[in-house]
């Protein structure tokens, strides 16, 4: 697959609207007869059994179906049988007949008929495939010299984490002839968290891609509908200012989610997930409306992964996991002044890129800001905006 920007995009056809009534009800009547239209859950399953297994594989109306049907009007001697979506005129389907004066009809060349040209035709037949059959590696390199510095540094990470999790040296080393042809750079930095030696390509890089914006994240922006905010609170927290945070979360087409130390309700807010129950990987920002004391089921056998804050004041170390984690993901994090405890304790500066500290409502309307840019970049150390090597 190709970036879309790098494809000369042609208007072949242009779409008109049903205007027909009869039209309408061939086109419609059979989907609202469907049962997959009432039964939730089975409409995916029946679509791949039915559609690309079984019935796409042709029939007697095989050019019915609407993607191999006709951009102009076309008429035939079929009239029944799976896959006949049209509304045919006449009443004599067949040739020769006397009822509708011989049609239908081949059309001809004055009717703008498609006519066959004798053409000569010479050439060799050989069983060979193209050149770009063996390009195995240009389009690889387009997506990594694509990406900006940071993203050019987790991807490296990526790989060494991934083939450090290979214990059979021959096949990380096969693996790092391949990143060899791709980029010097990165295969230099994946062979060195393996300690390896970067291996010389064995083919010439690719020199001619040109990077293409759409395959990076970073410098883009993106609606933050149905982004998902933690707001972090505890028995002790106000349930105004939950329900402030909430209406503000709501206001910018983001989803809340309270978290608290147990199920049920805070005041007339229902809880929705229990410091137990929340991961870092449900949510794209948290805000931290309180700074939670360890819960009673808070075990420290298995939650003394974080101590407590630098003030001395204790903190459900789940909660101080789910917020390390978040700022170690590079998301944004919301804290009201009295929740400052926990990002001491999970070590988050109060000044970092994208922690942002004050009253609910300025708090929800700059996460929403971090968020059109879906994490916080410039919380990475800074890594060099280079061109990679061969451009």
């Amino acid at each position: 697959m190709w970036p879309a920007s790098m494809i000369r995009v042609r208007l072949l056809v242009h779409r008109a609207p049903i205007t027909s009534a009869t039209r309408i009800v061939a086109v419609i009547a059979k989907a609202i007869a469907s049962f997959v239209r009432w039964v939730l859950g089975v409409a995916w399953w029946w679509f791949s059994y039915i559609d690309t297994q079984i019935t796409r594989l042709g029939g007697p109306n095989f050019s019915q179906i609407p993607i191999n049907r006709a951009h102009c009007p076309v008429n035939d001697m079929f009239r029944d049988g799976f896959h006949q979506h049209a509304v045919h005129g006449g009443v004599a389907p067949y040739r020769p007949n006397s009822l509708d004066g011989g049609n239908p009809a081949e059309a001809g060349e004055a009717d703008g008929a498609f006519i066959d040209v004798p053409q000569p035709v010479a050439g060799e037949k050989v069983r060979r495939l193209a050149a770009s059959f063996d390009d195995h590696f240009s389009q690889v390199t387009l997506f990594v010299r694509s990406l900006s510095g940071v993203e050019r540094q987790h991807l490296a990470r990526a790989y060494t984490f991934e083939l450090g999790k290979c214990y059979q040296e021959a096949i990380r080393v096969r693996q790092l002839q391949c990143l060899a042809n791709v980029d010097a750079d990165l295969c230099a930095q994946v062979a060195k968290g393996l300690g390896l030696t970067a291996p010389e390509p064995t083919i010439e890089p690719a020199t001619d891609v040109r990077p293409s914006p759409a395959l990076s994240q970073v410098g883009g922006t993106w609606p933050v509908t149905g982004r998902k905010i933690a707001l972090v609170a505890d028995a002790d927290t106000a349930p105004a200012l939950i329900s402030e945070a909430k209406e503000a979360v709501t206001a910018a087409g983001m989803l809340p989610f309270v978290v608290a130390p147990a199920g049920g309700h805070l005041g007339d807010v229902v809880v929705d997930r229990t410091f137990l129950t929340a991961a870092s990987i449900e949510f794209d920002a948290a805000l931290l409306l309180a700074a939670p004391v360890p819960a009673p089921d808070a075990d420290p056998t298995f939650d003394a992964k974080a101590g407590q804050s630098t003030d001395g004041k204790p903190v459900d170390p789940r909660v101080v996991k789910v917020v390390a984690e978040m700022f170690r993901h590079s998301k944004a994090i919301g804290c009201s002044p009295d929740a400052q405890p926990v990002l001491a304790a999970a070590g988050v500066p109060a000044d970092a890129a994208g922690v942002v500290v004050g009253q609910p409502g300025e708090s929800v309307e700059q996460l929403a800001r971090l968020l059109t840019e879906h994490r916080v970049w410039d919380r990475f150390a800074a890594v060099p905006e280079e061109e990679p090597a061969g451009t």
